[in-house]
């Protein structure tokens, strides 16, 4: 706990001293708090792998103008379990946000967004409700910037059609992210759920290491959930055009 500690005020201190240009400022889609500018495109490409099951993802994400994002992501995933069969693809995502508080009209220089999204199809024998027949959700995120760090709080709301899955969690989100020097960034994380269906609780804590170069992005993650006590790592590249 002491490394862990010292590790962690180290890292503040860097990213006290440490300052990312404009450049860099504007072109850092890791941070949870990032919104696209209008016309700009950001693709995701992402791949991780735990509990002996891989998962590859593509998502897309355009600006509409100044305070609207749209986008659509889908996964597949295989498992390399043969008798639990969990293999296929996921739903097909649509989503957006949309900043309702922007941080110059407050003296707090909040910022605020509203999440929104659904999902529709999906396989059907994929045990995760991301893979369900039917879902919506709406949520909400505060945080705000500064030159090395970002703080955020997320609380989001899940709502699962489905004939044997139907139910409905709720995720609360904190998050930091820090801009430390050379264009490396590190993101630390927690997720708690709360499902109607106690089989769906979860607690993951996650980890993203990032590094910056122009528009493109390269991330390595790290998650474990204590509630299975699974960990899973992944590897993602944004791309901004």
């Amino acid at each position: 706990m002491k490394k862990l500690l010292c590790g962690f005020v180290g890292t503040v201190l860097l990213c006290g001293v440490a300052y990312a240009d404009d450049d860099y400022l504007m072109a850092d889609t890791s941070d949870m708090l990032y919104l696209l500018d209008a016309e700009h495109l950001l693709s995701t490409t992402s791949v991780d792998y735990g509990n002996d099951i891989l998962r590859l993802g593509q998502a897309f994400s355009y600006g509409l103008n100044s305070r609207l994002t749209a986008g659509a992501n889908i996964h597949y995933q295989f498992d390399f379990v043969h008798e639990r069969k969990e293999r296929g693809f996921s739903s097909i995502e649509l989503n957006g946000v949309y900043r309702a508080g922007l941080a110059d009209n407050n003296s707090a220089r909040i910022l605020t967004d509203v999440l929104f999204g659904a999902r529709f199809g999906g396989n059907r024998h994929v045990r995760e409700p991301d893979f369900a027949k039917s879902t919506y959700f709406a949520g909400l995120r505060v945080g705000r910037q500064w030159a090395g760090v970002s703080l955020a709080g997320t609380v989001k709301s899940t709502w699962i059609f489905d004939d044997t899955r139907g139910m409905s969690y709720i995720d609360f989100m904190p998050d930091s992210y820090f801009r430390m020097v050379d264009g490396w960034r590190l993101g630390i994380g927690a997720t708690i759920r709360v499902a109607t269906n106690p089989d769906f609780d979860r607690e993951w804590l996650r980890f993203k290491l990032v590094r910056q170069f122009g528009r493109t992005q390269y991330g390595a993650t790290y998650s474990y959930e204590y509630e299975n006590e699974e960990s899973a790592v992944g590897m993602y590249l944004n791309i901004l055009f």
